[in-house]
């Protein structure tokens, strides 16, 4: 039998060890882990978007444009780009990827039928358009859309643009466009003048034959029974709310069944938003009233569960970019950017000495309500002691799969012993924007961008 004093001793050194492991153990549980900070309101591809403007004070990545069709058709199969391509130079400039829509007709301007179809005669119904609110009423030139001209013009010129533009980094996302008012896919309230669904499919099948890369939205989600539009709930095109906040939610009223959500529902793309984006534009209405307290949004169209709803990305909104918003709504308006779109943070980032070489093991989520519609590039790299980037890796990740509310992705990359000499590096990690001068994106960690900008920093690799 042991002694008292020696089971005692053996006690206290089997209790030390135990506590030594735990502590072990949750040491390197510890030191993978990375801390979570919200993602930058300016991160690609999401967030509050202006009309092109030279300088602003409230951040953002993407801008947008309406542009004449006729500014660019100059004929059946002329074309001249000049003015879109200085739109979208000049988004690049500021480090902005833009969004595009082509129109026909607006309200009080001239119209934006190619010449050479008014030349050949076609009919332009010249009325007074009441639907302009909150803007005064004003003249309107709608073409005739069932037209064989018209329609072979539009058909031709999505092609033209798809075989100049599809896949082109300065070009985030296009609005179909090009029927309606504005480019908004309804002639309301003259809706007798607007596009068959004949004219609507062949505009549609032109684009998705057009568009491989680039991401497509259209205005109206509709099913097959629905009474105006052509069906689009099964085509790789996304959406645009022209009204958010102010007609988005479902509310079951039969005169709010054109509500974007509502409109959703009955197409049967509620769960369109995990393979194609969902933008929009916040309602003209409250522009400048949004984000005061209390909102001025109508009852049930908060901003927030416009964004629970619908899962939007962007959102055009000229009332964030205006002097007037200031402190607390200014701080509320930024904090609904971040809140948009995806947002990636890195929970863990394992890095393991594998003889020859060292194992990376990441853990990441997506903390946002939306994907990453592109595959863009997703690199590590390792920087010196001297902070200088000694190496880059490319990766096959992919962020386009990792969705919200899913579980966490784990992504692992191998790195060979002969990549690096024996020295210590700290292993970084980036999404390189692919237009030149874009924001890169930014990880929602407290490491990104503490050793070196555009970077997140994992951790430490040794040999």
């Amino acid at each position: 039998m042991l002694h008292s004093a020696s089971l005692a001793l053996c006690v206290a050194m089997s209790s030390a060890l135990y506590a030594a492991e735990v502590q072990r153990m949750i040491s390197h549980e510890d030191a993978g882990k990375l801390a979570y900070a919200p993602a930058p309101p300016d991160n690609p591809l999401k967030g509050f978007v202006p009309y092109p403007r030279e300088r602003s004070t409230f951040p953002h990545s993407l801008e947008w444009d309406y542009t004449k069709l006729s500014d660019v058709m100059t004929g059946r199969t002329n074309f001249n780009w000049t003015v879109f391509e200085s739109k979208l130079n000049a988004a690049a400039s500021r480090g902005c990827q833009f969004i595009a829509r082509f129109y026909l007709e607006w309200p009080g301007k001239t119209t934006g039928v190619p010449q050479y179809l008014i030349e050949e005669g076609l009919l332009l119904r010249r009325w007074t358009n009441t639907n302009t609110q909150p803007f005064p009423p004003a003249v309107d030139h709608t073409p005739d859309y069932e037209d064989p001209r018209l329609r072979a013009a539009l058909t031709n010129f999505i092609h033209a643009l798809g075989a100049r533009y599809d896949g082109d980094p300065r070009l985030g996302f296009v609005g179909l466009g090009l029927l309606g008012t504005w480019g908004e896919w309804h002639n309301h309230p003259r809706n007798e003048w607007f596009a068959s669904k004949a004219v609507q499919r062949e505009v549609m099948d032109a684009y998705e034959t057009a568009f491989k890369k680039t991401r497509l939205v259209a205005r109206y989600p509709a099913g097959p029974t629905d009474y105006r539009y052509a069906e689009n709930g099964t085509r790789t095109i996304g959406y645009h709310d022209d009204s958010f906040a102010w007609a988005t939610v479902h509310t079951g009223r039969k005169n709010e069944d054109w509500f974007f959500e509502t409109r959703l529902r009955s197409a049967g793309a509620l769960d369109k938003w995990r393979t194609q984006p969902i933008g929009g534009e916040v309602r003209p209405e409250v522009w400048d009233c949004l984000f005061d307290d209390p909102t001025c949004a109508p009852p049930g169209q908060e901003f927030d569960r416009c964004v629970e709803a619908t899962r939007v990305s962007w959102l055009c909104n000229e009332g964030v970019f205006r002097p007037r918003l200031q402190g607390a709504a200014r701080e509320r308006a930024l904090r609904a950017a971040q809140r948009m779109g995806y947002e990636f943070h890195i929970r863990r980032a394992d890095l393991a000495r594998e003889n020859p070489g060292w194992s990376i093991t990441l853990t990441v989520t997506n903390t946002g309500v939306a994907p990453f519609y592109y595959d863009w590039p997703v690199e590590l790299g390792a920087q010196d002691a001297t902070g200088k980037l000694a190496a880059t890796w490319a990766t096959d990740w992919k962020l386009t799969g990792v969705l919200p509310g899913e579980p966490a992705h784990v992504w692992q990359h191998r790195l060979a012993a002969s990549e690096l000499d024996a020295r210590t590096y700290r292993l970084l990690l980036r999404v390189p924007n692919p237009m030149p001068g874009g924001r890169p994106l930014r990880f929602a960690n407290r490491e990104q961008d503490r050793d070196l900008d555009g970077w997140l920093t994992l951790g430490t690799i040794q040999p």
